[in-house]
């Protein structure tokens, strides 16, 4: 079994207040069979933008059936806040039946975290690592053919392919922090050190692995013939890298 720390970046005061706003009537609702709300995700990171991202909410029931599922709908029907709220709601059971099913989902938010409400149920998770290396693998897999489908697919468009990279790299950076908990490391909160160091782990090209991210985050402009290059050499870094993982053996 694996367990990760809590690592979070405090999110702004004004941020934790719109949240607590927003869950009063969701907590109200679900009354008895409330569990826990946590922030998530990219609010948890430095850089967030709450005008273009919208805010992550885990809240946890009892029992999300019957008269309490349409209590909760009615708390969020129709709401209109600033910011922008994005909620998932699970019950408690379903975390701990799905942690072989989703290892890498639970792994990164007990990982990055901020409980706002409740309970702490992320304590004592464990995530099995066999699991974990296994959805690694396929994730990757299937990301690496995506990239290279698109490539053949956008060959002549090197603008289109820019947008693959700059959609692909939030996804890729948590696949990336997943390798270093399977290597035994608690992952950098920066997610491009977080690639720098996979990329010395595996033995991978740093400036090819990182692409993704400088094209999300830098904001530079690329010609289409950098494109075109750019994303051969990201390509070939994952193609590596699932070659490596298919070789990784944990216990």
């Amino acid at each position: 079994m694996l367990r990760s720390r809590e690592i979070t970046v405090e999110p702004p005061r004004d941020i934790l207040d719109a949240t607590r706003v927003w869950l009063e009537p969701v907590r109200s609702a679900l009354g008895p069979e409330f569990l826990a709300a946590y922030l998530t995700g990219s609010v948890l990171t430095q850089g967030f933008d709450p005008k273009r991202s919208r805010i992550n909410v885990l809240v946890v029931s009892r029992s999300l059936q019957g008269q309490v599922l349409d209590a909760l709908a009615r708390s969020i029907s129709d709401r209109k806040t600033s910011p922008k709220f994005d909620p998932l709601f699970l019950t408690g059971t379903q975390i701990e039946k799905s942690l072989d099913a989703f290892p890498i989902e639970w792994l990164d938010i007990q990982e990055r975290h901020l409980r706002v409400e409740g309970e702490d149920l992320f304590e004592t998770l464990e995530v099995p690592q066999t699991f974990l290396r296994l959805q690694c693998e396929h994730e990757l897999r299937g990301k690496h053919i995506q990239l290279r489908q698109a490539y053949l697919a956008n060959f002549a468009r090197p603008a289109e392919l820019g947008k693959v990279l700059k959609g692909s790299a939030s996804s890729f950076a948590t696949l990336f922090r997943t390798l270093l908990r399977l290597r035994g490391e608690t992952p950098p909160a920066d997610n491009a050190r977080v690639i720098e160091r996979v990329a010395e782990l595996f033995g991978l090209d740093t400036q090819g692995l990182l692409v993704a991210h400088l094209v999300r985050y830098t904001g530079r402009r690329y010609t289409a013939e950098e494109t075109l290059g750019l994303y051969r050499k990201f390509l070939a870094e994952i193609d590596t890298l699932v070659i490596a993982i298919d070789q990784l053996r944990v216990t």
